[in-house]
């Protein structure tokens, strides 16, 4: 995967591209630190787990009902006034917010049947949705500005910039929160909002017209026309079934943002168990970095001439890590599992995204990666509820005096943590089984032969043709 021609961000579209990705880290970093902040400000005042699980269902809902909508207004509009539009959408609900906060006396927030309270939650939480408009954005603009053999590449630095968002939010949230509760971080966020706006107002962005991409060969027929001014969720669908296996790979991550879901839930209270809360914040910050060398890296040497195959091996790996890491009780091998995890991340997330934006016809890019973004989003959260009970009522006894303590604890260990262990081996056995049955699958072969021939399908005939039917 090394060699081959490199991003040059000092000219043209592609600087273009790091004004918009540079702009897009510190909108992102101030959404998410808002978004952490509530949870832990929420939780400080009301001691009530129920009321932080709310604020997740709260941004799982919205999320996923906002998906396709979001994306068809990329679709029919200039990507910069998508990109204005979601963060001039998050100033105005933050400001309400803070026009609540300021205005409601401390004490009605520490009761979870306060009215106030939840508009103020759902305030902020739609503000951080809103920020998806700018995601789907920020890739589609990937297909506008960067030539096609470095999309990949460029895909590597928005994975960057997301590890970067989320070591920086880690840090200075939960400081915000302890500094004078959410007053400094709604503040910063008007701040920071504000001006991003400025500096969006600045860059100019060639090419940003709704439709196909300026160079394309032909320019959409009139039924295509007519369907871009529409949310048309009918029409998306059938574009996503009329690529061979667009749909595959969809369902492909979806399954594995299902059991994804069991880190979401259970891997906090595995490194809880094994090191204290200080270290375990600490440690967290370190894996974070992880991120961003993988996308660094993804940046640097690409995905390879197949980057279907680079997302399965990948998965292979990741779930091949999940399987080995909880084996045995320890920080050490704990933290190198996730190492290796959070480095291979990059590589997933940009090879599926090189992949859509090579298959899907850029004047439907938005309304596609809203679909997948929809499904996608929804299967975390929705494991993460499920799977709590299964592992406090089922794995743990299990492993603690049952069955599983008396068959293999000799060697596995017994006790809560050797219960969540079991889960995320459980899980990483059915991740692995499920990317080796996918790199065998015709659906890996049908999506593969574009890239295996080295045709951009994006601009094909038999596409711009299906597009007209849809």
């Amino acid at each position: 995967m090394t060699g081959g021609p490199r991003l040059d961000l000092r000219t043209g579209g592609q600087r273009t591209f790091l004004h918009v990705l540079l702009n897009t880290l510190v909108v992102s970093v101030m959404n998410f630190t808002l978004w952490f902040a509530v949870t832990f400000w929420v939780f400080l005042e009301t001691r009530s787990v129920f009321a932080t699980g709310m604020i997740g269902g709260i941004f799982l809902v919205a999320a996923v009902l906002t998906g396709i909508w979001f994306g068809s207004l990329v679709d029919h509009h200039r990507k910069k006034a998508a990109l204005q539009v979601s963060s001039l959408a998050s100033l105005v609900l933050y400001a309400a917010a803070t026009v609540l906060y300021l205005l409601t006396a401390p004490e009605t927030f520490r009761r979870t049947d306060s009215v106030a309270l939840w508009v103020f939650v759902v305030l902020v939480m739609l503000g951080v949705v809103a920020g998806n408009i700018r995601t789907i954005a920020t890739v589609t603009l990937v297909t506008l500005l960067v030539p096609a053999d470095l999309r990949d590449r460029a895909n590597g630095l928005v994975g960057t910039v997301s590890g970067v968002g989320f070591l920086v939010t880690s840090v200075i949230s939960g400081l915000l929160v302890a500094a004078a509760g959410m007053r400094y971080a709604l503040l910063l966020a008007l701040a920071v909002l504000a001006g991003a706006l400025v500096h969006l107002a600045l860059v100019r962005i060639p090419g940003d017209v709704p439709g196909a991409l300026p160079d394309a060969d032909a320019a959409p027929d009139a039924a295509a026309v007519a369907l871009d001014r529409r949310v048309d969720l009918r029409g998306t669908l059938r574009l996503v079934r009329g690529v061979p296996g667009l749909m595959a790979l969809i369902l492909f991550s979806c399954f594995n943002n299902f059991l994804g879901g069991v880190f979401l839930a259970l891997l906090d209270a595995y490194g809880l168990s094994l090191m204290a809360v200080q270290a375990w914040g600490l440690l967290w910050g370190v894996l974070s970095t992880g991120v961003i060398i993988g996308g660094l890296l993804v940046s640097r040497i690409g995905l390879g001439t197949n980057p279907v195959r680079t997302l399965l091996l990948a998965n292979v790996v990741l779930w091949g890590v999940t399987c080995l890491f909880p084996l045995r009780s320890s920080v050490v091998v704990l933290a190198v599992g996730m190492y290796a995890y959070m480095l291979l991340m990059p590589f997933a997330e940009a090879a599926e995204q090189t992949v859509l934006q090579r298959v899907v016809p850029y004047e439907r890019q938005g309304r596609v990666f809203g679909f997948a973004q929809s499904v996608e989003q929804a299967a975390a959260p929705l494991t993460a509820l499920l799977i709590g009970p299964v592992a406090q009522f089922g794995a743990i006894p299990f492993m603690t005096d049952g069955a599983g303590a008396a068959a293999i604890g000799g060697w596995f260990g017994t006790g809560a943590d050797r219960g969540m262990a079991l889960v995320f081996v459980v899980t990483g056995v059915l991740g692995l089984a499920a990317s080796l049955v996918a790199l065998g699958s015709r659906y890996y072969r049908r999506l593969s032969e574009p890239f295996e021939h080295q045709e951009d399908p994006a601009t094909a005939p038999g596409v711009g043709v299906e597009l007209g039917r849809a």
